[in-house]
């Protein structure tokens, strides 16, 4: 958990300012849940969260517990569910490896979409500016997670598949399931 989490946490301190007074970084909600699974992984976000709002007052305090919604929350948990309907239908290690690169863009797009629906409901900006704002920048930085997410499992289902969660390694399918 904790190499996770110092992984995580170095990943989100790199930020990159966008339009309409906002900024995007990377999330690693995907990867601490298929690492971890949903629960560990949710727990490990808000670890994180909380210790660069305290620490170095990055996202904030009054944010936190939207962060920790749109991050860990819809990062890990609905991530998990995602990867693991994505994966029954793309079995093998390439399956696997297209799974975590889908779930983690998706959830980067889903994860800023909210947060432009939460900034937009606090008055600070209007939607129609926000919203194009943080989805379309984030779906280029979604790729970016995409493609750390999946070098990472990759790269540990290579040297170290026990490191990835059950549920979130690969399988190949017996006969009597590829004819169904």
């Amino acid at each position: 958990m904790g190499v996770t989490a110092a992984f995580i946490f170095a990943a989100q301190m790199v930020n990159f300012p966008i339009a309409a007074g906002t900024s995007g970084h990377l999330g690693g909600g995907v990867l601490a849940a298929l690492l971890l699974g949903p629960w560990a992984g949710t727990l490990v976000m808000t670890a994180v969260l909380v210790v660069q709002a305290l620490l170095f007052q990055d996202g904030g305090i009054t944010a936190l517990g939207a962060n920790v919604l749109n991050m860990g929350v819809l990062g890990c948990l609905l991530g998990f569910v995602v990867y693991r309907l994505l994966h029954r239908l793309l079995a093998g290690t390439r399956g696997a490896l297209a799974s975590a690169f889908v779930t983690a863009w998706l959830m980067v797009v889903l994860s800023s979409s909210l947060a432009a629906i939460q900034i937009a409901l606090s008055g600070t900006i209007p939607l129609r500016l926000v919203l194009p704002a943080m989805a379309g920048v984030h779906a280029l930085i979604g790729i970016g997670e995409g493609l750390i997410t999946t070098a990472a499992l990759a790269f540990l289902l290579r040297v170290r598949k026990d490191l990835v969660h059950p549920q979130c390694r690969p399988f190949v399918r017996r006969p009597a399931e590829q004819a169904a």
